[in-house]
């Protein structure tokens, strides 16, 4: 190879060198480039990807088919409705100063009640109901002929929460079908009350339910919380109560549980505790009511569980609408009676005779007496142990003549009793019937009448039996304290234990109440008082007589133990005022000017010409007549 060749070569290689390293790409050039080649192999991967094979395009058609079977089950199931089977749970609240109502999406039902104003026994929030505890449905039947209730379907709101000038709240939840057609939940609450208006309308319902619709088959049910300190005391009271639409109050047994089906016209049905109640109230009436109230176990939370299955007049097409009102408040009695102000007799609702004010004249004299009197002194003060006081000698005074004739007749039998006994011993034991002439006749003379003590005590029956019924039905007592008890409504325990013990524990409790026992010991005290001041008769048992009446006070100790202190309250102090008043009325009367007194009578009333048709000739008759039978027998 010569020289040319050589030099040839070399710069052949330089020039491929230089070239080289003119064209050579720089890091930055490189990354752009990897990324550029990353990005194509993305795309190619994704093409492949996409092709479908076998096994991907059949589980694309299951899933499909999936789809289409849940749609088609749902649409079956719930016919036009379907459009409100699935939904969210959403909770919206109706407020005043006295409820706090919460209704929830599904089912557009009330799901909470709390009373605001309101505290448990325990000082927590009273709360009527909850979600769980309680239930309002109404049963929907679909043209494809399929039965569903409300409380299974989702409502939506149709607008926020409206509130008007005067403070009245609105929220209108709404039940959507697959069409035009719904039907609208509307709530309004007051600014200031505890009745809660409750409607129902329809909007071309009929379009989608079956023809001739013309009623809705409505479910209410509730458990009965424990409010108050005395469960067996508060089990007592609380009851399903119910209005006919031309009649009365009535109710379900208290003391069992029980069932019953109403053939009549409902007005309202009642859920009530002792000292709260909810009411639903039909603006029409409620036909085909089948009630039933079951007792819980002594162990739940719960007292009763109430039901409720009704029927009601429903308008599809839309035109009338389904009205109810709905109270959620104390059994107070001024405030129930207040609904019926201004109303016709025929349309009132009579919601006051929830509280058992009792039976006849008794319930005449709480409502006529005892209640207005009790409201006129808690206008003025608001210690309601003071009030009691008050009222109890209100009592005493206006029965104060006839507790002071009921004395004065026992006194003149007293003075009397030596020439009874000298009666006794002359006519002897075997001609009983000439011996009780003979008595009848010295009293018929000194013009005293067996009967006449007797009276008087009778007269003051009826407010005895009436403030037995007052004190644990009213709510004004509920949480009042005085001296050591700390609520009026409930027993008022200094002792407790927790050890069963056999008759004592079922009908006494495990507890000790002071107030039942201060009764207790001035009634026995009132008793032996009671006893000396009382001529005494062998003839009619008297020993036997006597522990009756001192076993009579320790009876009512086993019955007053568990029942309201305000109660116990009164007696204790009524009985200490009768002690009081038979002392001072012992001092006021000399018996020796009594016994002088009847003498001077006997003389006068010799000189007159005997009555006739008084007791003692009917009494004398009845004795003629019997003594007549006897020999007749012989």
């Amino acid at each position: 190879m010569d020289k040319n060749t050589i030099y040839g070569f070399v710069l052949i290689a330089l020039i491929i060198i230089g070239f080289s390293q003119l064209t050579k790409k720089s890091d930055k050039e490189i990354a752009a480039e990897k990324r550029y080649n990353d990005s194509i192999a993305l795309v190619e991967q994704a093409k492949v990807k996409s092709i479908p094979t076998e096994s991907t395009a059949k589980e694309a058609v299951l899933a499909d088919s999936t789809v289409k079977t849940d749609t088609a089950s749902v649409v079956n199931t719930y016919g036009d409705f379907s459009a409100s089977a699935k939904g969210e749970e959403k909770y919206f609240i109706l407020e005043n100063k006295l409820v706090k109502l919460t209704i929830s999406s599904k089912g557009g039902r009330i799901c909470d009640a709390q009373l605001k104003n309101y505290r448990t026994h325990d000082s927590l929030p009273l709360i009527l109901f909850n979600e769980q505890e309680s239930s309002m449905g109404f049963t929907l039947v679909t043209n494809n002929n399929r039965v569903l209730n409300t409380t299974d379907l989702y409502f939506e709101p149709v607008s926020t929460i409206t509130k008007d000038s005067v403070g009245n709240q609105t929220l209108i939840m709404r039940l959507k079908t697959s069409g035009t057609a719904y039907m609208d939940f509307a709530y309004t609450l007051p600014a200031d009350n505890y009745m809660l208006g409750f409607g129902i309308k329809a909007y071309g319902m009929n379009t989608v339910m079956p023809l001739g619709i013309n009623s809705l088959e409505m479910q209410w049910s509730a458990k009965i919380r424990q409010q108050e300190k005395g469960r067996k005391f508060e089990e007592r009271y609380s009851s399903l109560e119910y209005k006919y639409v031309a009649d009365d109050v009535e109710k379900l047994s208290e003391s069992k549980s029980d069932e019953k089906k109403l053939d009549n016209k409902v007005k309202w049905v009642a859920f009530k505790d002792q000292f709260f109640s909810s009411i639903l109230i039909s603006d029409d009436a409620f036909t085909s009511t089948t009630l039933k109230s079951v007792f819980e176990n002594d162990s739940s939370k719960y007292l009763k569980s109430f039901n409720a299955d009704m029927t009601v007049a429903f308008d599809p097409s839309g035109k009338q609408p389904t009205n109810f009102q709905i109270y959620f408040g104390p059994n107070q009695y001024k405030i129930l009676s207040a609904y019926d102000k201004g109303v016709k007799s025929d349309l009132k609702l009579r919601l006051n005779k929830l509280i058992p004010l009792g039976w006849g004249i008794f319930g005449w004299v709480n409502q006529f007496a005892i209640i207005p009197m009790f409201n006129l002194f808690s206008r003025f003060m608001s210690n309601f142990g003071l009030i009691i006081l008050l009222m109890t000698v209100v009592i005493k005074l206006v029965l104060f003549p006839l507790t002071y004739k009921s004395y004065m007749s026992s006194a003149k039998m007293r003075v009397l009793k030596p020439e009874i006994d000298e009666i006794n011993e002359r006519i002897p034991k075997e001609k009983a019937a000439e011996r009780q002439k003979a008595t009848m006749d010295l009293y018929g003379k000194v013009g005293v009448s067996p009967m006449s003590g007797c009276i008087p005590s009778m007269l003051q029956m009826p407010i005895l039996f009436a403030l037995f019924s007052f004190f644990p039905s009213a709510i004004e007592l509920r949480q009042q304290s005085f001296l050591w008890a700390t609520d009026l409504s409930a027993y008022d325990s200094i002792l407790n234990w927790n050890t069963y013990i056999p008759i004592i524990t079922p009908y006494f409790g495990n507890h000790l109440s002071l107030f039942c026992l201060l009764m207790t010991v001035t009634s026995i005290l009132s008793t032996k008082l009671t006893m000396a001041t009382q001529p005494t008769n062998d003839q009619m048992g008297g020993n036997m007589m006597k522990w009756m009446m001192y076993l009579m006070p320790v009876t009512f100790m086993f019955m007053f133990n568990s029942y309201a202190s305000g109660l116990s309250y009164y007696y204790f102090v009524s009985t200490l005022i009768t002690v009081i008043q038979t002392y001072a009325i012992r001092g006021m009367v000399d018996e020796k000017k009594l016994l002088a007194q009847l003498h001077a009578k006997r003389v006068t009333n010799s000189k007159k010409p005997a009555k006739k048709g008084g007791f003692m000739d009917r009494l004398e008759k009845m004795q003629r007549e019997q003594q007549k039978a006897v020999k007749g027998r012989k």
